[in-house]
């Protein structure tokens, strides 16, 4: 795993300097503490920084192909590379490195854009065509990996986070009003934008080819329900999910350093750490969270599991002082407001994982998007239920079976009746299974300041900007709703800002079984029901950890993770004096994106430990995280990159291919 980064000039008299590379490096450095290069011509400047995972002595970036006129750096893991290097090898490639980023160099040679249908891992990286002048840049099919770019006068800018754009002179951050909205509507700013003002994403499932004629975006991948498999049996489908799991976990061991696990206690990640057990015989270590508070801690199951498996299992303590303290931390790593707190967690993690020495863990995620594990997909059944008979009064007492540990939740009907009855007989909407979740977070627009929500109309006339593929119509209402997940939560937030940008804060890389490309695109063409039976949620991955696990993990009903939130800011010792001061009405009306009497209102409720709900809670993280952005990349200017030590610098000149140095790199 590594950071990337470039500038793409096209302007022979002024090429990117050493110093402009070297600060994109300096930014970077979290990601990739190992060492570090640089690749430079007339026209191009690229960076990698690098986390040694395989071909510990040997692979390091930017790589070429055998004629130097291919050049690549490379954020992410190829897990095919041994199988793709062999038949490479047949057709007459030949390798200087054993890594996996060769392996996509050489690929790229012999297919161009072609060979990321045969790539199985996730990844972002940019190839640079010396002899053509043309820049390739490419995502994995699912996001995992981040790749963000902009334009900068001539220059165009791209890099695995946006901060190592800010070592261009000149280049600066804008909060873009239009994507607050989108934050507070759908948790982020909807694809391929940012938070920021002309700084966009390659989507996921997508490659980009920069050269002097302009620039395209072409899609190679994307989540498809369309080809349902209906005549095959339960036991078929279990058979082919079973093998495919497998593989894809022992494909995620492939390492050159040791590999640990994450065990939150639930079902996925349980699952993940017993088919490493069992089908490897490996030794595994396993790491988890435990909460002072007992309305999210689950160390319980984390410890039944880890002794039921046999693992070396270490605990993280988090108590209300620890999300605190680390948030500015955790908002600078994630480079956009969010609405949880449940990236910080994970930040404290990653940091233990580091600190024991491990660079590479497996996870359950992705298990929930694509197996149907998520209430809001049996809220949309039962609305649905409910919309043929919107005057019952018996069936909306469904609800009351997905809340039963929700103390008073499921006995207040009158409280759900209301909730989930707002547009329940809107079935024809394409957005119908998340009508009540995006209007549910869109009251945190309120706190908006009158200016920014001028021109906010979408919601009010039922128009979401969400683009939709041409068979969505003709697909399964759960596959809309796993769709509209995939697009809006799942890459743009979850993979991202509780993913990558957490395990990465401490050099730790996250691999997910589950995300295997083979493994979603068989769940996406089996049948709704096999996923989701009745109300019960991922019910074929379930007859699969039937076969692994105790009964009272598989069979546990699903709990979702999340952090304290008011009590992290309001109830600790360390938090009070940057929490305020960050959201005092001089703060609020200087940076100008709230009303400062709204916020002024809320945050004198939080502090009174009068009990906000669970939008207020969004609101007031929202406003925190958006007020911590705008000190940290917006009024800050160009934020101070500081590296934690000096790495191994490669200095790669076009200019003098043979001139190959070592330097040891000190940050400017």
């Amino acid at each position: 795993m590594c950071g990337i980064a470039g500038v793409l000039g096209y302007c022979e008299a002024s090429p990117t300097s050493e110093a402009v590379l070297r600060n994109m490096i300096t930014a970077l450095q979290h990601r990739g503490p190992d060492e570090a290069g640089i690749y430079r011509d007339d026209c191009i400047g690229m960076v990698s920084t690098r986390l040694s995972i395989l071909d510990i002595g040997g692979g390091q970036q930017p790589i070429s192909n055998e004629d130097g006129k291919l050049w690549i750096v490379f954020n992410g893991e190829i897990y095919n590379y041994i199988d793709l290097r062999s038949g490479l090898e047949t057709q007459g490639h030949r390798f200087s490195t054993h890594t996996d980023t060769e392996v996509i160099l050489h690929l790229f040679e012999e297919y161009g854009p072609d060979c990321l249908g045969r790539l199985n891992g996730q990844f972002a990286f940019a190839i640079w065509d010396a002899e053509n002048r043309r820049l390739f840049l490419a995502r994995d099919r699912l996001g995992i990996r981040p790749l963000f770019y902009a334009r900068h006068e001539s220059n165009f800018l791209f890099g695995s986070e946006i901060k190592a754009l800010l070592a261009q002179p000149g280049f600066r951050l804008q909060i873009a009003e239009e994507r607050l909205k989108e934050l507070f509507t759908y948790w982020s700013p909807l694809q391929p934008h940012s938070i920021f003002r002309g700084v966009k994403q390659v989507p996921p499932g997508h490659f980009m080819l920069l050269q002097a004629e302009g620039m395209t975006l072409s899609e190679y991948w994307r989540a498809d329900f369309s080809s349902i498999t209906e005549n095959r049996s339960v036991e078929d489908y279990l058979d082919e999910l079973r093998a495919l799991l497998i593989d894809a976990t022992k494909l995620r061991l492939r390492a050159d350093v040791p590999v640990g696990a994450y065990l939150s206690g639930g079902m996925d990640s349980s699952l993940i750490a017993a088919l490493v057990r069992r089908h490897t015989g490996n030794h595994l270590d396993t790491f988890s969270v435990a909460f002072s508070d007992p309305q999210y801690d689950e160390a319980a199951y984390q410890k039944r599991m880890a002794s039921e498996l046999d693992t070396t299992h270490q605990e993280v303590y988090c108590d209300y002082d620890d999300i605190s303290e680390v948030f500015p931390d955790v908002i600078w790593h994630t480079e956009t407001p969010i609405l949880r707190t449940s990236p910080a967690p994970m930040y404290l993690l990653s940091r233990r994982v580091h600190e024991l020495g491990y660079k590479v863990v497996l996870t359950g995620e992705g298990a929930d998007e694509f197996w149907a594990g998520y209430d809001i997909f049996k809220e949309m059944r039962i609305r649905r239920f409910w919309a043929r008979q919107p005057a019952s009064r018996m069936r909306p007492e469904l609800f009351k079976k997905l809340y039963q540990d929700i103390p008073g939740l499921s006995t207040n009907m009158s409280f759900l009746r209301a909730f989930f009855g707002k547009d329940l007989e809107k079935t024809e909407s394409p957005y119908y299974s998340h009508l009540i979740r995006w209007g549910n977070t869109a009251r945190c627009l309120r706190f908006l300041s009158d200016e920014i929500l001028r021109d906010h109309t979408e919601q009010e006339n039922g128009r979401y900007p969400i683009a939709l593929p041409d068979s969505f119509a003709q697909w399964a209402p759960l596959a809309q709703a796993q769709y509209l997940e995939i697009e809006t939560f799942f890459s743009p937030y979850l993979l991202s800002s509780q993913g990558d940008r957490m395990g990465m804060a401490h050099s730790v890389e996250g691999r997910f079984p589950f995300l295997d490309h083979r493994v979603v695109e068989l769940a996406n063409r089996l049948p709704s029901s096999v996923k989701q039976l009745g109300l019960q949620e991922k019910w074929l991955l379930k007859k699969l950890a039937q076969e692994y696990l105790p009964e009272e993990i598989w069979k546990r009903t699903k709990r979702p993770y999340r952090a304290p939130i008011q009590r992290a800011f309001f109830s600790g010792s360390k938090s009070s004096e940057y929490v305020c001061d960050t959201l005092s009405s001089e703060s609020i009306s200087r940076s100008g994106y709230f009303k400062p009497e709204s916020v002024d209102l809320l945050v004198k409720k939080a502090s009174s430990h009068s009990r906000l709900s669970e939008v207020d809670e969004m609101a007031l993280v929202g406003i925190l995280s958006t007020q911590l952005v705008d000190d940290l990349f917006v009024r800050a200017g160009s934020p101070e990159l500081a590296a934690s030590k000096s790495v191994g610098f490669k200095l790669i000149d076009r200019r003098a291919l043979r001139r190959r140095e070592m330097l040891e790199f000190q940050p400017e």
